[in-house]
């Protein structure tokens, strides 16, 4: 995992450790240093490992898993780094889920395919609704270029309203995330009362193709599960290139001391909005990724609870940890998915014991346990080898 990064007297100081000078255990002390590290391990447990030992049915449940992954490591951005906490990720999840899930399905509703229907070239939905024609707000849907665009488009669009209306206001802590979480309750009731334009509360089903290509197929969802993860580790480069420069020291510093950053020059709200956005775009990227994994949308994952569900994710693994957010985010779901199969009358009550376990045992989640007991011993070595090549060079 990277060195998390802390603050003292005000000041955002990284706490990375002085790495030895020579030889390779230099080497990759100062590779692990970086933060990289982390990541490439990662990288080759869910490239490699995952595909060799799980089978088709649970690689790509762990592809699930893995689009939740995108909206945590957004939140260590947002919230570790910027102090946004953001309680209605799951509307920009569900928009990105959404928009995908447009496009899949009026693929599969062509005129051939709905031709017992009572409008045929509508989606199902929409003609049990009696609805006798396409709305023109799902046309331009008809193109996976338009579509991609608006994965990426309009759940940024909406958190920069969002953000830049309540920041430039000054509104923050406690009451933006309430702001947040209204917005997702009012999301997911209107897309549950529209249920003629958007599937109602059973949302956008039986998702079959893309671009002609069956994604229901074994080896679709091994391709899109190696998407999938190279998204993700994509996006957690470019997370850890946020933090590492000088973006992410400003953050931590408007986090700790937001006035003395403010009297220095810079515009807070702007950079608050910033973080903002740049953890609804990666939600909307999960939530497509998702809505092609799994083969549906529905409000289910847009409301209050699994917001909620969100930044647990972000907790159990280490708010101020990108690699332990992905962790986070595997293990909460592993032991949802666990906890429901083997016991389907206690699993809520059993998952609510792991959630108030791990963070009242490691307030810094797995990260914090990681820097606390198996980084300094991976410094030990690497110091005692160190010093051993250069009495060999003496």
């Amino acid at each position: 995992m990277e060195p998390i990064q802390t603050s003292a007297g005000g000041a955002s100081l990284r706490s990375e450790a002085p790495v030895p000078s020579v030889g390779w255990r230099a080497t990759l002390a100062r590779f692990d240093a970086s933060g990289y590290a982390g990541i490439v391990i990662l990288a080759v447990l869910i490239v490699v490992v995952f595909p060799l030992a799980l089978d088709t049915f649970r690689l790509n449940l762990m592809g699930k898993y893995l689009t939740y992954a995108f909206v945590a490591i957004g939140l260590v951005i947002a919230w570790g780094y910027g102090g946004v906490l953001s309680l209605g990720q799951g509307v920009f999840f569900g928009l990105g889920g959404y928009a995908m899930a447009m496009f899949l399905k009026l693929e599969s509703s062509s005129v051939a395919a709905t031709s017992t229907q009572t409008t045929p070239g509508i989606p199902d939905f929409m003609d049990w609704n009696q609805l006798t024609a396409l709305p023109d707000m799902w046309k331009p849907f008809h193109y996976l270029p338009f579509s991609i665009v608006a994965v990426l488009v309009v759940p940024t669009a909406l958190a920069f309203v969002i953000g830049y209306a309540m920041f430039k206001r000054r509104v923050g802590g406690v009451y933006f995330a309430i702001i947040t979480q209204a917005v997702a309750l009012i999301l997911s009731v209107l897309i549950i009362g529209q249920q003629g334009y958007t599937g109602g509360v059973n949302g956008i089903t039986d998702l079959r193709t893309l671009l002609g290509w069956d994604i229901r197929t074994d080896h679709a969802k091994l391709v899109l599960y190696f998407v999938n993860a190279a998204l993700l580790i994509v996006a957690l480069l470019l997370c850890r290139w946020v933090q590492r420069g000088k973006l992410g020291t400003l953050l931590l510093a408007m986090r700790d001391k937001e006035d003395r950053v403010r009297f220095s020059g810079y515009d807070v709200s702007m950079f608050k909005v910033f973080s903002f956005c740049f953890a609804a775009l990666l939600a909307a990227i999960g939530g497509a990724m998702f809505t092609l994994q799994v083969g549906f949308m529905s409000p289910s994952f847009v409301g209050i609870v699994p917001s909620i569900e969100m930044v647990i994710y972000a907790a159990v693994g280490g708010r101020m940890s990108l690699v332990g957010a992905v962790y986070g985010a595997i293990l909460v779901n592993l032991g949802k998915s666990w906890f429901s199969e083997s016991f389907p009358n206690l699993w809520l009550y059993l998952m609510a014991a792991m959630f108030i376990g791990v963070v009242m045992a490691f307030p810094n989640g797995l990260a914090g346990l990681f820097e606390a007991h198996v980084r300094p011993r991976i410094r030990r070595f690497l110091d005692a080898g160190s010093a051993t090549e250069k009495e060999r060079k003496v």
